[in-house]
């Protein structure tokens, strides 16, 4: 079923220590998360895209250039967005793996000017929205913003890691410290095995 709600691959309070409290990840994920699988499954009833995976449904339904997506995209892609988000992120996170450490440092110069751009990208995401290290259809990592729920499969784009910046993924920790949370994000929660096993073969 592309609407079925996954356990979170943690307990509610694995991230805790990491700056991401049990609250948050109740809210996020037992409420917010939900919503759009519920919503979603319903829009899909009648849609035309029922039997689809959700990954088919982002791609048919996203309308490039409308500034107003419909509401089955708005719950597949943010269903799909936060998928990704809790599978991105780990109580013991460890090191960056060596191949994705050298990718990096390919693209961007060094691991902290990476960290520079995706903090940059994500607090400059204008309201509601996303950033992400994404493979560009050349082989070329790049950070890239998306809003509202628009990811990178509109744009034929892998994602290797993903942010969410909407006010609910960090107002209970961190307030309305943006910035904090995203350097606190690429420090502490992000699962860097999960982030290289991304890496196109």
């Amino acid at each position: 079923m592309a609407f079925t709600l996954p356990d979170l691959p943690y307990a509610h309070d694995a991230l805790a220590s990491a700056g991401m409290s049990k609250e948050t990840l109740e809210y996020h994920h037992d409420i917010h998360h939900k919503a759009y699988v519920d919503n979603g499954a319903k829009l899909l009833d009648g849609s035309g895209h029922e039997g689809k995976s959700l990954e088919e449904i982002v791609k048919a339904t996203y309308k490039p250039g409308e500034l107003v997506q419909s509401g089955l995209f708005n719950n597949a892609s943010q269903h799909w967005n936060h998928i990704q988000f809790w599978e991105m992120m780990g109580p013991n996170p460890g090191g960056m793996p060596s191949e994705l450490e050298k990718r990096i440092v390919d693209g961007f110069g060094s691991v902290d000017k990476f960290k520079e751009a995706f903090s940059a990208a994500g607090a400059g995401q204008f309201g509601s929205g996303w950033c992400w290290l994404v493979v560009d259809g050349d082989g070329s990592l790049k950070v890239t913003k998306t809003e509202n729920g628009v990811n990178p499969l509109c744009f034929g784009q892998t994602a290797l890691l993903g942010c969410d910046v909407w006010e609910h993924s960090y107002y209970i920790d961190f307030r309305n410290k943006r910035p904090a949370y995203l350097s606190n994000f690429l420090d502490k929660l992000v699962n860097w095995e999960n982030v290289a096993s991304r890496l196109p073969g």
